[in-house]
């Protein structure tokens, strides 16, 4: 905006009060308490922030308000721009069954299917055989996969739509459904399209973003690997009649699905009527700015460009990062960002073949309140093997510490050789997950925390102190060192592991991944140290550590590496290989550990939403004594054993990830009880 000469406002709620947008805006307006429907779902409240902060146009994101009717007629009551299309093309495509009947009307093809308003259960199911199994449900209302269910055989039926009506009621305050035929293989594939307010409508060609987790998209491509040259011309000229069909303008997307063994038949699934998520990828490969162009049709101006302007050159694929943790299933996480190191300078562009998308800052707390997505990372390629290639290193240089992240699972699927060949689905994730495990803990990440509990070195990201065996000195971002040398101010007296006079000492650290733990032996030396490192399973590596620039190099190999300590002084660690969460290990801890086996912790942030266990009741193992709620998740934390329970939480509290929110004091068995037993 900027560039264009354009002053921004940002709004935000107490929650995002030091998020990124905030500090990045001309100017930033509160507008409300955490809850979104408090803010920014809170039209009045949007409003009257755009009215006060004497703004023009209102650009509405990619969630929240962004589809909502009402919202784009109460701007346009008070004079201020909606920089998206008409509140007609909004109700028309926001509900699922008449935009179906707006594009069949204009000849785009939709699976086949039943929609219509009103339909009931014993509707669908007669309708169900003759659209042929399997089926999918689908509310009419909504989006983001909540309702949506696929369904095998007539017998499921009856059961899969009566959950998918609870679930699109208490989503989205609407429980119509309709049903549509299942197609073989699923891809997803859409269409960006840019339309003025003179009739001018034209695409800019598709996203492959079949690579999705419970309907919520991982990593997005353009153009797809699926469509030739033909195909392609003919699902973006049926983007545009979608387009057409309520008389769109702005910057929009249209959804289709294309089976991966026909893929020259593709069905409409649904229009975005907002910017979506993954546009950066389209950027790339058109070197088209979208937003510019939202601008510029918004103030009035005709499209500049034609069809016939729009070239797709080389190849894009942008992986998003998200607040979760793979390797649990994908639990919501949360916490403090204590460091992040991004692979280029964020949400600016640069013009190379990487780009940032970030909202996250040293210090930024990650709630519960929202969606769990913290970044984009996009990289470009000539070619699609390319793009891969360096989106990967992208994210290995992507550090996050503090909150767990979704990075080593993308690095993990784009490593797949599916992927690689582009065979792709929309199942291939949820398949793929059975294999994945969190990356082993590096030996050298091992060796880092060791060199930085001697207090011989530590550093964290760019702009931070960097330290060098005895010496520090600040860096830009750009790796260009802003102050001489100067020796440490925390020298011996303040480290933890003692010193002698005379020769220099072994010195031996303990540490645990949580699966493993690694005794450290370091010999220092004048800039690192020479480490001999043994896991639980008494296999060794030994290497030569040195750390200078924010570098750590082991047995002469120099890789950038990231170390933090959390607020639980817990050690983070990320490098070239994966990010790992380090503990010491103290060897007078058993009686504690013995002490806290029944205690019951939160695993994420968030809010608690029952608590079915009585304090002071007995209870069994397994059984569900607290739920905490983040992210739109829910999740039920059980006894750990048998025994009387003491709940520390009530419904409605916020809880912060590992909190104690109940202890269980196990049972301890009868004589008689124990007699039994041995015989």
């Amino acid at each position: 905006m900027r560039r264009l000469g354009i002053e921004s406002v940002a709004v935000y709620s107490d929650a995002d009060a030091n998020a990124q947008h905030v500090h990045d805006a001309d100017i930033s307006v509160r507008i409300g308490p955490p809850p979104a429907v408090e803010s920014y779902l809170s039209i009045d409240a949007v409003v009257d922030a755009a009215r006060r902060s004497g703004a023009d146009a209102v650009h509405p994101g990619y969630g929240f308000l962004s589809e909502n009717q009402q919202f784009a007629a109460a701007l346009d009551d008070a004079g201020i721009i909606f920089l998206g299309p008409p509140a007609s093309a909004i109700a028309t495509m926001g509900d699922k069954i008449s935009a179906r009947a707006a594009v069949v009307e204009r000849g785009v093809p939709v699976v086949p299917g039943l929609s219509r308003p009103g339909l009931t259960d014993d509707e669908l199911i007669t309708a169900a055989p003759e659209i042929g199994f399997p089926v999918l449900i689908k509310p009419s209302a909504g989006g983001g996969g909540k309702g949506m269910h696929r369904v095998e055989t007539a017998d499921a039926l009856p059961r899969a739509l009566a959950t998918a009506r609870r679930e699109a009621a208490a989503a989205f305050g609407d429980d119509t459904l309709f049903l549509e035929h299942f197609v073989d293989t699923p891809r997803h594939i859409e269409v960006q399209i840019l339309a003025d307010k003179y009739g001018s409508v034209i695409h800019l060609g598709e996203r492959e973003c079949s690579l999705q987790r419970r309907h919520q998209k991982v990593i997005e491509e353009a153009p797809s690997a699926l469509l030739d040259a033909a195909t392609r011309e003919r699902i973006g000229e049926a983007a545009c009649d979608a387009a057409r069909s309520v008389s769109y303008v702005g910057a929009g997307t249209v959804e289709f699905i294309v089976s991966a063994h026909r893929p020259d038949e593709f069905f409409f699934m649904e229009m975005n009527t907002r910017l979506q998520v993954e546009h950066p990828v389209t950027e790339m490969v058109t070197g088209v700015d979208l937003v510019e162009q939202q601008l510029r049709v918004a103030s009035g101006e005709r499209l500049s460009l034609s069809q016939s302007d729009i070239r797709l050159t080389g190849h894009a694929v942008e992986a998003r990062v998200y607040a979760e943790d793979p390797a649990a299933g994908f639990l919501p996480t949360g916490g403090t960002i204590v460091t992040v190191r991004h692979p280029v300078t964020p949400n600016i562009p640069t013009g190379s073949s990487v780009r940032a998308d970030s909202a996250m800052r040293d210090g930024l707390v990650v709630g519960s309140d929202y969606d769990p997505m913290l970044a984009k990372i996009v990289a470009y390629g000539d070619d699609r093997a390319t793009a891969l290639a360096r989106l990967d290193a992208a994210l290995s240089k992507t550090h996050v510490l503090g909150v767990g992240t979704n990075i080593d699972f993308c690095r993990f699927v784009l490593a797949r050789p599916e992927v690689a060949e582009a065979e792709l689905d929309t199942e291939l994730l949820d398949r793929l997950v059975v294999d994945y495990a969190a990356p082993a803990t590096d030996p050298a990440a091992v060796a880092l925390v060791a060199l930085h509990q001697t207090g011989l070195t530590c550093w964290t990201s760019a702009g931070e102190t960097v330290s060098a065996g005895t010496s520090s000195r600040r860096w830009s971002s750009a790796g260009e060192a802003l102050a001489e040398p100067v020796y440490r101010d925390h020298g011996l007296w303040h480290t933890a592991i003692g010193w002698r006079i005379g020769d220099t000492a072994t010195l031996r650290h303990t540490v645990t991944d949580g699966a493993r733990t690694f005794v450290s032996e370091l010999v220092p030396e004048a800039t690192g140290a020479s480490a001999t490192i043994t896991a639980g399973d008494e296999s060794s590596w030994s290497a030569t550590v040195s750390a200078t620039d924010a570098q750590l190099t082991v047995d002469g190999l120099t890789a950038q590496w990231s170390l933090a300590v959390d607020d639980d002084a817990a050690t983070w660690v990320a490098g070239p290989t994966g990010t790992w969460i380090l503990r010491p290990v103290h060897v007078l801890a058993d009686d504690a550990d013995a002490e806290h086996a029944g205690d019951i912790t939160s695993p994420m942030p968030g809010t608690v939403v029952a608590v079915p266990a009585v304090d002071g009741a007995d209870v069994g193992v397994g059984e569900v004594v607290v739920v905490v709620e983040a992210m739109k998740m829910e999740h039920a934390l059980t006894a750990p054993t048998a025994g009387f329970v003491a709940v520390k939480v009530a419904v409605g509290d916020k809880v912060k990830a590992n909190q104690l929110v109940a202890h269980v004091q196990a049972t301890v068995p009868s004589e008689s009880e124990t007699q039994e037993e041995k015989a």
